[in-house]
């Protein structure tokens, strides 16, 4: 961890705002505690998420509501069969300059250039387009006419999937799927929470929600987060748990030969140890613990293992495999 005063003073700023965070969201967000911490321990990550869940659960609201206490730009971007590389990135137009009646080319930037992206229902649009995102998710960067600009930063993309609607859709696939540092699925509400929901969104009163971060305090955290120191311990916790996923490794367990037919890659392991750090640093503590990396390895892993023809026909799940790995891989 850097030494620096001001380093510290963000490290605590992130301590005290966590709870800020949730009171803030809380006052549009009914529940989804686990939902908006995870959220916030991407944003600081420099990573991307997957978020799942049928409609009506307040997606949309979620990720507006978070780019207001960050102070970031917001765009969203609803994906259909129809949508076009272009229609994302922007593209090209012909000027005609005043007076001289000369022509020129000026690019008109399109929905991704935006520090909060929202890419609704990704898949809807075909690969192409689904292909030329992650590419701009990776590199941080489009390219027009010969030309690279820059994403604005912080860059961040929330992408959803409707998990009960597949007729017509283009499900994203597994290389692609492993760009997402995060996939968190959004569960419904308990009765409770739903009635204090429908109570607060059926009134004429609306919320104010204040900032926390603005953009360079983000970029400034994102940085200190790679600086939290990691035990080798912890390390080896975590590629254990990664490599035990794997059916071809000899000393992985019966059970994920039997269940799985990929496992998860290297970026999965390189994920968890990122993801926690900055869920230390959220929890007010200097370094990680292994139960960071416990606490976060269903939305690390859940979209990164495939399960068999087996698995699927006894109903078990990604999730059921990795709480299962939790319970017996050593710590």
């Amino acid at each position: 961890m850097s030494d620096s005063v001001c380093g510290e003073e963000i490290v605590e700023r992130v301590r005290k705002a966590r709870q800020k965070m949730v009171d803030e969201l809380g006052k549009v967000i009914i529940g989804q505690e686990e939902v908006l911490e995870q959220i916030a321990i991407a944003l600081f990550s420099k990573g991307h998420i997957l978020l799942m869940g049928v409609p009506g659960l307040g997606k949309t609201l979620l990720v507006k509501s978070i780019s207001q206490i960050f102070s970031l730009s917001f765009k969203r971007i609803q994906f259909t069969p129809d949508l076009m590389p272009a229609d994302i990135f922007g593209t090209e137009v012909i000027e005609e300059e005043p007076g001289t009646g000369r022509h020129t080319f000026k690019f008109m930037k399109g929905p991704i250039f935006a520090n909060l992206v929202l890419a609704d229902e990704i898949n809807r649009t075909p690969p192409k387009t689904q292909a030329a995102l992650l590419e701009a998710m990776e590199e941080r960067s489009v390219t027009a006419g010969g030309t690279t600009h820059k994403l604005d930063q912080p860059f961040f993309v929330l992408a959803t999937q409707n998990p009960i609607e597949l007729e017509g859709t283009y499900p994203l696939p597994e290389a692609q799927l492993d760009r997402f540092l995060f996939n968190i699925v959004m569960d419904y509400l308990d009765p409770e929470d739903e009635m204090r929901m429908v109570s607060q969104t059926t009134s004429p009163k609306v919320p104010d929600l204040s900032k926390i971060f603005d953009s360079e305090e983000i970029q400034e955290i994102q940085t200190i987060v790679r600086e939290v120191p990691v035990s080798e311990n912890v390390v080896r916790y975590a590629v254990n748990l990664v490599s035990a996923t794997r059916p071809t490794v000899a000393k992985s367990p019966q059970f994920i030969k039997d269940q799985l037919r990929w496992g998860a890659g290297s970026r999965a392991s390189q994920a968890l140890i990122l993801a926690g750090k900055a869920r230390a640093l959220l929890h007010g503590r200097y370094n990680v613990a292994i139960e960071d990396i416990k606490a976060l390895a269903l939305p690390v892993l859940r979209h990164r293992i495939v399960t068999n023809f087996n698995a699927d026909a006894e109903g078990i799940t990604p999730a059921d495999i990795i709480n299962k790995l939790l319970e017996i891989i050593p710590e």
